[in-house]
């Protein structure tokens, strides 16, 4: 036999010796080895904690994918949102100039040519600026479809013959919704 045969050899009985322990330390390479396998196969064994490592591996790696997608749903979240106080300061603004259209058209003087103009570039800025805001998913809500209590405050009921009960009569101040949440809700007067 030429040496690297005698080493191999040797290597699996010293791996056969750890696996089986000290007490068939004196076999050779063509004796058969006789034990007792009463706690099971070795392979079944193996097999089965290898199945228990995986089962481990994939939890861990579907509880990271879990905590993955969760932190990336709360980032776009968190940057959907993130104007959400600035835009709530910006609401008095368009209140202002809604203010302002209102009180040019309630001028006995509204036909004089500065008038007009006053109004022309009160009314291109109030657009301007409602084109911003709705870029970046900040719209008016609806008043026109019927008190929703979600997205309307009630502030008074009035007496009112051409409206049902229940129905807005007037808009107080205009509701606010960013990416469908209430930014701010419509102050309305219902009929009772």
């Amino acid at each position: 036999m030429s040496d690297d045969m005698k080493s191999n050899d040797e290597q699996n009985i010293n791996i056969e010796t750890e696996l089986l322990g000290d007490n068939n330390s004196d076999l050779t390479p063509n004796e058969e080895i006789e034990t007792d396998f009463s706690i099971g196969d070795p392979l079944d064994i193996l097999q089965k904690e290898v199945d228990e490592w995986k089962d481990k591996y994939m939890r861990a790696y579907a509880d990271f994918e879990n905590t993955k997608k969760r932190l990336e749903k709360d980032k776009a979240l968190a940057v959907a949102y993130s104007n959400e106080s600035f835009a709530k300061d910006m609401l008095g603004v368009m209140d202002s100039f809604d203010a302002a259209i209102l009180s040019i058209e309630n001028t006995e003087d509204e036909s004089s040519e500065l008038m007009i103009k006053i109004k022309d570039g009160v009314q291109k800025t109030h657009e301007q600026l409602k084109k911003m805001l709705e870029k970046h998913g900040i719209c008016e809500i609806d008043c026109e479809s019927g008190f929703d209590p979600l997205v309307h405050q009630a502030i008074m009921q009035i007496e009112s013959k051409d409206h049902k009960d229940g129905e807005i009569v007037q808009v107080l101040q205009k509701g606010y919704n960013i990416k469908n949440n209430v930014l701010r809700p419509a102050m309305v007067s219902t009929a009772k």
